[in-house]
């Protein structure tokens, strides 16, 4: 029998958003919609126009939970996907959005007997509205956050930034770091360069600005952050990192110690997609810091969740099991 898993990261969408545009006005946004084609498929729209094409399992609990049995995924955890941030809306905009959306994740998990469970998200941008939202919504069901690794020009080290993330590390709310809004231009228009190129980079940038900026040095230890699609580029570079941070003074920042010191600081999720990385992933961050994430429903993730997993460690069942379940369990303090 194939072993069962937890999945930390996917994504949801809910089929009745209310119309933010209607609300906040016609020049608001842009703001994501749903259309739903009625034969399983359907568009993501931002700003009115197409987005990204979807299936239902974004937005019908059935669906999703049909997935997850022939996965055999015992528990998901669903957050929105990154458009839906509002980073860039008044705040006040942003608060309404986040409460909202975070109510209808928590509804579309209800009739999954439990296997579904939600991440909040924040309106980012301001601290205590942040903190505000994140306390309420772990009262009402949330299990956690995911947030964007930055917020306009403002890095994971960003004194506000921080802020809420000792907030988050108070409330006991783990966190998921998601890459978004991703650098590059329109170079990246070419071969979804944004997804296959920034992204990794968006996440690694993150994953340094925590180290270089004094981030890591200012937080409690308590504090549980994971970093999706493995750590991006940041398990490949690490070597390069470091060879700068002890050559060059200016690379050091506002770290106390060199990057490898901070390894036992976050965690990442098994999206990498292929055998050799997750080794490297392993080498790197060491088998307790590694949580099989999917990246589902879209056509980008993993179609057989925790496959790569359960390949790539089938000589290894402690392991293997580690990433599958135990991880994730204590990470996010569920159970399979």
């Amino acid at each position: 029998m194939t072993q069962p898993c937890i999945d930390i990261h996917s994504h949801f969408f809910p089929k009745n958003a209310p119309n933010f545009a209607e609300r906040f006005g016609e020049h608001s946004g842009p703001w994501t919609t749903l259309e739903d084609h009625g034969d399983g498929t359907g568009m993501m729209k931002l700003g009115g126009k197409p987005f990204r094409p979807v299936h239902s399992a974004l937005w019908d609990t059935n669906a999703r939970l049909a997935e997850l049995d022939e996965s055999n995924v015992s528990l998901q955890i669903v957050c929105a996907t990154p458009v839906m941030f509002a980073y860039g809306a008044p705040a006040d905009q942003a608060a309404y959005v986040a409460r909202a959306y975070n109510d209808l994740a928590l509804e579309f998990c209800e009739g999954s007997n439990g296997r579904l469970k939600a991440l909040a998200q924040v309106p980012l941008q301001d601290t205590d509205l942040a903190c505000s939202e994140l306390t309420r919504a772990m009262r009402a069901g949330c299990i956690g956050v995911q947030i964007g690794n930055h917020v306009g020009d403002r890095e994971m080290d960003d004194e506000g930034i921080g802020r809420f993330l000792a907030h988050c590390a108070h409330e006991g709310a783990p966190v998921l770091v998601h890459p978004w809004d991703m650098l590059g231009g329109d170079r990246l228009k070419r071969w979804m360069s944004a997804w296959t190129v920034a992204m990794p980079a968006e996440t690694q940038f993150g994953i340094m600005s925590m180290i270089l900026g004094g981030a890591f040095d200012k937080l409690p230890r308590d504090l549980k952050i994971c970093f999706a699609h493995g750590g991006g580029s940041f398990p490949y570079l690490l070597g390069r990192l470091e060879n700068a941070w002890h050559r060059r003074d200016i690379v050091r920042g506002e770290s106390k110690h060199p990057p490898s010191h901070y390894l036992d600081r976050f965690s990442v999720d098994s999206a990498v997609f292929d055998h050799r990385a997750l080794r490297l992933l392993i080498d790197t961050m060491g088998e307790d810091r590694i949580m099989v994430g999917s990246d589902a429903p879209f056509p980008l993730g993993e179609e057989k969740i925790g496959g790569l997993v359960r390949a790539s460690l089938d000589d290894d069942p402690g392991a293997r099991t580690k990433l599958l379940q135990r991880n994730a369990e204590q990470f996010f303090c569920v159970s399979a």
